[in-house]
């Protein structure tokens, strides 16, 4: 059975982030930001980026650095939000 992009959306991406207390008006809550932050948060761990890379599955390391948000700020990210 083919799953719908809405489906995915409803049914994986706002069911964690309403888990994590993340609201469902939250902007910028969808999937590329999830990776972004998973991204971010190795990078921020000392991960190597060619490790990244590799992970994320991307073929060029230029895409990895377009998913590194270290330099944007926190308060504008949805996790920022998530109450540990």
């Amino acid at each position: 059975m083919r799953m719908r992009v809405g489906s995915v959306y409803r049914s994986i991406v706002m069911k964690y982030a309403r888990l994590t207390g993340i609201a469902a008006q939250a902007v910028g809550v969808c999937v590329h930001s999830m990776r972004a932050t998973a991204a971010t948060n190795a990078l921020s761990n000392e991960a190597d980026i060619a490790k990244v890379q590799q992970w994320l599955g991307h073929a060029n390391v230029s895409t990895t650095r377009l998913y590194d948000r270290r330099k944007s700020k926190p308060e504008d990210s949805p996790t920022f939000h998530v109450k540990y």
